[in-house]
């Protein structure tokens, strides 16, 4: 039975560590398969593992005033939690996390296998390369990621692809009551409600997606716009990116036609109660928000970039644009407004892509196979 310790960056829920916990709640009940986590002590990361009964060390990777510790100092406490808990295989569940780990000197690591999953598509330098390089195996959420860290230096032969998957009996279409008057009674009866769901940052496109809403706006009064998530930088230009999204409401006179709720432990139902999803994004290794709205029926309009494509087919599960093009995100969400024929056309092509290829049990099956590989070299 082999012990996996899983290594995680934050201590929020994002999509990356919600990923790993489908994977982590699917494989917890085989026998075959003992996990325990290195992550922060606190926070809902924490709690959340503490329900599926894993073990957690803490490991604290800023200091009070939330500064980074040097990288000595993290090298220390994960070399002090590995003589702890003795893994067979540590998995880092980031890019950071995997660099990190990467860069643990062999005695620390020996009997240990080293694997790490590559969630982000971002530039690296040779140093970040080849700490990555020092793992064992890698998995990477999509085809593009892979390849854009390959074309960068990393190992092809060290590096997989395995994509998320999503939990199809929690995101699954409902009809049997009207979810968007429940949660969201002020809207009236005929809105149409685009919901946009992820952290709060530059990379999401939110604003884009503001721009485009308040471009509606101005011909059509039923577009309300739900931004479901957190802003998690406390830096000067995150701060102004949130207010410049809230800006564009209140220069446009619309104010009431923007919902930001913050973070939300129900995007099940809301995935439900809303007409779109929309996903404005820059970059995507894979989006986690994409697979939710798909295996829960609802219609999508996403950006093609990065590994978008690789779940979410242009014209046959979703409407694909380009980034940063707020004119083609407003036809795309006047064609879904206005053709629900469409709309349902696409949200049942998507529904059954992602039973077919993309769910949380197939996710954990390949990673469950993927560390065996990794135990049997």
């Amino acid at each position: 039975m082999p012990h996996i310790v899983v290594v995680f960056e934050f201590s929020t829920l994002n999509g990356g560590e919600r990923s790993m916990l489908a994977v982590m709640k699917a494989l917890s009940g085989n026998v075959e398969y003992r996990f325990s986590a290195i992550a922060h002590g606190n926070g809902a990361l924490a709690q959340e593992l503490r329900q599926l009964d894993i073990p957690v060390c803490a490991l604290a990777t800023r200091d009070a005033a939330g500064q980074r510790f040097p990288s000595s100092v993290l090298h220390q406490n994960l070399a002090d939690h590995i003589q702890a808990v003795q893994p067979e295989i540590l998995h880092s569940n980031s890019l950071s996390m995997s660099r990190l780990v990467g860069q643990l000197p062999a005695s620390v690591c020996e009997g240990v296998r080293r694997t790490g999953h590559l969630r982000d598509i971002i530039k690296l330098n040779k140093t970040v390369i080849r700490d990555l390089n020092a793992n064992d195996r890698l998995v990477a959420v999509s085809a593009a990621t892979r390849q854009f860290h390959v074309n960068q230096g990393l190992a092809m032969d060290k590096c997989c692809v395995i994509h998320n998957g999503v939990d199809l009996q929690q995101f699954c279409p409902r009809t049997d009551g009207d979810d968007s008057a429940i949660l969201m009674p002020h809207l009236p009866a005929n809105s149409k409600l685009v919901l946009c769901a992820g952290q709060i940052c530059l990379r999401k496109g939110q604003l884009v997606l503001a721009q485009a809403v308040c471009q509606l706006l101005q011909q059509r009064d039923d577009i309300y716009l739900l931004i479901v998530g957190e802003r998690h930088s406390a830096k000067a230009e995150s701060v102004e990116y949130e207010r410049a999204i809230q800006h564009q409401f209140i220069a446009a006179g619309r104010s009431d036609h923007l919902i930001m709720p913050g973070y939300r432990s129900d995007m099940h139902m809301l995935m439900n109660a809303a007409d779109m999803l929309v996903h404005a994004s820059h970059q995507e290794p894979f989006g986690r928000t994409l697979l939710e709205a798909a295996a829960s029926g609802l219609p999508i309009v996403a950006t093609d970039v990065g590994g978008t494509s690789e779940l979410l087919r242009h014209g046959r599960d979703a409407i694909l644009v380009e980034p940063d093009c707020p004119e083609q995100l407003c036809a795309a969400i006047v064609r879904l407004a206005d053709q629900p024929e469409v709309a349902c056309t696409l949200a049942e092509s998507a529904r059954g892509r992602v039973e077919e290829l993309f769910s949380s049990q197939r996710a954990a099956q390949e990673l469950a196979e993927f560390w065996d590989r990794v135990v049997s070299e």
